[in-house]
């Protein structure tokens, strides 16, 4: 199974033994699940608060009608969502990146591969039938959900006749699912994958950004096929002997590379020689990812979020995407202001290429300078999404992919973006969000047989992780000592090296400055050896052929 919370990092998944290769594990492990199901039938029921009270009838028009003018501020754009009638699905392998803006749309659902809530959510759709198949990317499972006969017969008893076509959104696609949704009727309410694509090169989002003000990092762009030929380049723009050197397209984490002499060279030359590269000078820096969205009326500009990468509790890919986190102390006032100047910059620029939507823009503060520098750009919904709807400022006015969505509806609508921009500015500061993906960092293969289940915990005062119940979602947590685990991988899944097994939300800093280099808070990794410590399962044979 390819990880499918990042676009392309990790190892493919090994190969999986037939199902009737499992018969003895499954005959193992059978005792004790019978036990487990009992047990979770008891409990696994979800408390079903005021967001989800009313009865789904797909085809009734709502009373209070929504607006036939042009909205005009905050008050009207809750309005409008709260009596929407345009069926709205957010697909993929989870729900993890929107999860909870059910409770700001009606109509909002969630089509996803993986249910943590084993069919209690009352929004998440799952297949029942899904034959084991061997995806090896996230815009896979995404089509085969789409073309999936169970999901295709789900959309159409909630689709009213002759009213509004459904509408799709996504991380990842390609022109695939742009065909498979023209040929079913669907709108995929994203910019086009060949827009997107063009907008991924590294190269081009330099360009974007020099055109827009929202310069990088100092670099020069060419080619470089010897040692030689990347000195001048670098002597020519006087960006020193210590370079950052990118190739266009592709994880940051596999298509960068730090050369400071010949010997680097020759180690990645193989991986540079022939491509368009991006030659910056090396700097001291503190990367953020900044969310947004460009509306017709300007850009909205989410919260500045730290990452965690490279944790080894949590991953086993080095550099490697594990989460992000909010607190007042990610940047300065000043650097905040100017964080935020250079991604409306980023969103103006983006406008001249016909592009609209939600966007992310990785950030680099130069810790010795205080210099603000466009890294990359990424044009589509991101990891950090899950934690940037659920901040003061979404609560204040509506969650960010709430302007995605106004873009691309049947509705007028006129916002003083500067205003919004201002209030979320001062908010910025005001709450503390973390969130991390758990991956499986052994060098193993097995067949889960007891995996933790999706809900709300909590650190009783002997510091041990207790569940309290189950949960539709995060936003109900109240303070650092509460998190909720997503589950991905469950019982009859596999695990293996570098799985997806699921995603702790908490209202806690998971990191702190070390002596030398950021390291996890001893709560953080608490929760990830108690998260860890609930999973059980049976070494798998090799598979047979």
């Amino acid at each position: 199974m390819a990880n499918f919370l990042e676009a392309s990092e990790g190892a493919a998944r090994p190969q999986m033994p037939k199902p009737s290769d499992l018969a003895k594990l499954r005959k193992q492990a059978g005792a004790a699940q019978a036990q487990e199901t009992v047990l979770d039938e008891m409990t696994a029921n979800v408390a079903v608060d005021a967001a989800y009270n009313d009865v789904d009838s797909d085809f009734e028009v709502p009373r209070v009608v929504n607006f036939g003018r042009k909205l005009k501020n905050m008050s009207e754009v809750r309005h409008f969502f709260r009596t929407n009638s345009t069926p709205i699905y957010f697909v993929g392998a989870t729900p993890v990146n929107l999860l909870g803006l059910d409770r700001w749309v009606r109509k909002f659902s969630y089509i996803s591969y993986y249910d943590g809530w084993d069919g209690h959510h009352p929004r998440v759709f799952t297949p029942s039938e899904k034959p084991q198949t061997d995806f090896q990317s996230a815009e896979e499972i995404n089509n085969w959900l789409l073309e999936n006969p169970e999901v295709r017969e789900y959309i159409d008893t909630h689709t009213a006749p002759g009213g509004p076509r459904p509408k799709i959104a996504m991380v990842f696609f390609d022109e695939e699912t742009e065909a498979i949704c023209e040929e079913l009727g669907y709108d995929l309410i994203l910019p086009s994958a060949e827009l997107r694509n063009h907008l991924d090169s590294k190269i081009v989002t330099t360009e974007l950004g020099n055109a827009a003000g929202a310069h990088s990092v100092p670099n020069v762009l060419g080619t470089a096929d010897t040692y030689s030929e990347l000195q001048k380049l670098s002597r020519d723009a006087k960006l020193g002997d210590d370079l950052v050197v990118q190739t266009p397209y592709g994880d940051s984490g596999k298509t960068t590379f730090f050369i400071t002499n010949e010997s680097d060279w020759n180690e990645h030359s193989k991986d540079i020689i022939g491509e368009q590269l991006k030659v910056m000078k090396r700097i001291n820096n503190q990367p953020v990812a900044v969310e947004a969205v460009l509306t017709r009326c300007g850009t909205v500009v989410g919260p500045i979020l730290t990452e965690l990468a490279g944790y080894k509790e949590l991953t086993p890919y080095k550099g490697g995407w594990c989460g992000n986190e909010m607190h007042p102390d990610v940047v300065t006032d000043g650097q905040r202001a100017r964080a935020i100047e250079l991604v409306r910059k980023v969103g103006a620029g983006l406008k001249s290429t016909g592009y609209r939507g939600f966007f992310e823009v990785d950030v680099l503060v130069d810790t010795d300078t205080d210099e603000v520098y466009l890294g990359e750009l990424n044009p589509r919904i991101s990891g950090a999404s899950a934690i940037t709807n659920v901040t003061a400022g979404a609560y204040a006015d509506v969650p960010l992919f709430l302007f995605h969505l106004l873009e691309y509806l049947d509705v007028e609508f006129e916002l003083d973006v500067d205003e919004i921009n201002a209030r979320w500015e001062e908010l910025s500061g005001a709450d503390v969000w973390s969130h991390m993906i758990i991956k499986e960092t052994d060098d193993i293969v097995q067949y889960i047989t007891h995996a933790p289940r999706t809900g709300k915990y909590f650190l009783d005062s002997k510091g041990k992780l207790q569940f309290s119940r189950s949960a539709l979602d995060w936003h109900q947590l109240q303070n650092h000592k509460e998190a909720f685990f997503l589950r991905i991988y469950g019982v009859e899944d596999y695990r293996w090296k570098g799985a997806d097994l699921g995603v702790l939300v908490t209202k806690s800093k998971l990191q702190y400055e070390g002596k030398k280099k950021t390291k996890l808070t001893i709560d953080a990794k608490h929760f990830i050896s108690s998260i860890r410590a609930q999973y059980k399962g049976i070494d798998v044979p090799p598979a047979t052929q």
